[in-house]
């Protein structure tokens, strides 16, 4: 049971969680204007030149850069004597802003593990729909996936992309059972519930004598991982199907990254998955891990997922009917369950670590 805490110290958290959100709003809008990208590869700037190489307006950008560099997150390299902070001064001064090397690498930097900027977009996106997410929880409906859009779906796609591409060999090699499986000649298999196709496209690359097909139900996911792989040089197949209608018999192996908990009937899925194994093979499912059981108060992880669930995983799964309703955070007992509802006969927890907030699970028929 946590301390309880009395108002000044509830005022105060509130408070410096208000802080994070002008954070993390101003970094969405940072990233979306291009003005990161700008100053970390053209250098620093002042107002009117980040105004000009980006197209916007001198006004808004001085308002943000000087928010930034009070933030943080920004550094302000001269004032002029404070020409540049004079409101009614249209000419934009002549301070100047840059970007520091720890900054630039967090919200630019897209091949980098810290690469954060897709957080800030994601959750911009959801406070978007908040109007849609309040009649949700009245009713006992959903918000789907495609309501939210691009700043969800292509903001999770970049979160993850830099995991896959180079990360999951070496969290895969920590399981050398399944590794020596999937180098095999002939070797077949599936992703499903792939989104914009990095976590397929990273398969074939590490697998090269395999088949990889990646599936989803999202036909703009679809397009977008289409669009990935001829943009890397890969030859791997997508598919615009609901999972659940895999084809049997196919698979030696068959991946579900993030998106067991999504799933409005995560059992009928995982049944096809199971159905399309060839002998010998299985389902491997990557998802958030979270602790084994609840408890209060949390950890930052038990927080962070609780987040995603509320503004994102929930009412996507909610918006179809008769929904399992999981959630982001899906305790092991909870996947153990579908597991064995759908007929598969063991499910361990793979030896997996240091892969970002995820665990690994394989599932065996």
């Amino acid at each position: 049971m946590a301390p309880e805490q009395d108002a000044e110290a509830v005022a105060e958290r509130i408070f410096n969680a208000a802080l994070g959100t002008i954070d993390i709003l101003s970094i969405h809008l940072g990233d979306r204007l291009g003005w990161y990208r700008s100053l970390a590869s053209e250098g620093p700037a002042s107002s009117a030149e980040l105004a000009q190489r980006t197209g916007t307006s001198e006004r808004y950008a001085r308002e943000w850069l000087e928010q930034q560099a009070v933030t943080g997150l920004l550094t302000a390299l001269d004032d002029d004597n404070d020409k540049g902070n004079d409101k009614d001064d249209d000419g934009g001064g002549t301070c100047r802003f840059s970007l520091p090397p720890g900054t630039a690498e967090v919200l630019t930097d897209t091949e980098s593990l810290n690469y954060l900027a897709p957080l800030a977009r994601m959750l911009a996106g959801a406070a978007v729909q908040l109007p849609a997410l309040q009649e949700a929880y009245r009713a006992g409906t959903g918000v789907g996936w495609s309501e939210f859009g691009d700043d969800a779906r292509v903001a999770q796609a970049d979160m993850n992309r830099p995991w896959f591409e180079r990360e999951l060999g070496n969290a895969l090699n920590q399981a050398p059972e399944l590794v020596s499986r999937l180098e095999r000649a002939g070797t077949m298999i599936g992703d499903i519930g792939c989104g914009a196709g990095w976590s397929t496209i990273a398969l074939a690359r590490m697998y090269p004598a395999a088949a990889v097909t990646g599936f989803d139900i999202d036909a703009e996911s679809i397009d977008l991982a289409r669009a990935n792989a001829t943009e890397s040089g890969s030859t791997v197949e997508f598919q615009h199907i609901d999972a659940a209608g895999l084809p049997s018999d196919r698979f030696d192996a068959v991946f579900a990254f993030e998106c067991i908990h999504d799933l409005p009937y995560p059992v009928e899925v995982l049944t096809a998955a199971r159905q399309s194994l060839r002998e010998g093979g299985s389902v491997v499912v990557m998802d958030e891990a979270v602790a084994d059981a609840f408890a209060a108060p949390g950890d930052e992880v038990e927080r962070l997922m609780y987040g995603y669930s509320l503004l994102i995983c929930l009412p996507d799964g909610m918006a179809h009917p008769k929904s399992a309703g999981t959630g982001t955070v899906m305790r092991p007992v909870t996947l153990r369950k579908y597991a064995l509802e759908a007929g598969f006969h063991d499910i361990r927890t793979l030896p997996i670590e240091g892969f970002g907030f995820f665990r690994f699970y394989e599932l065996v028929p």
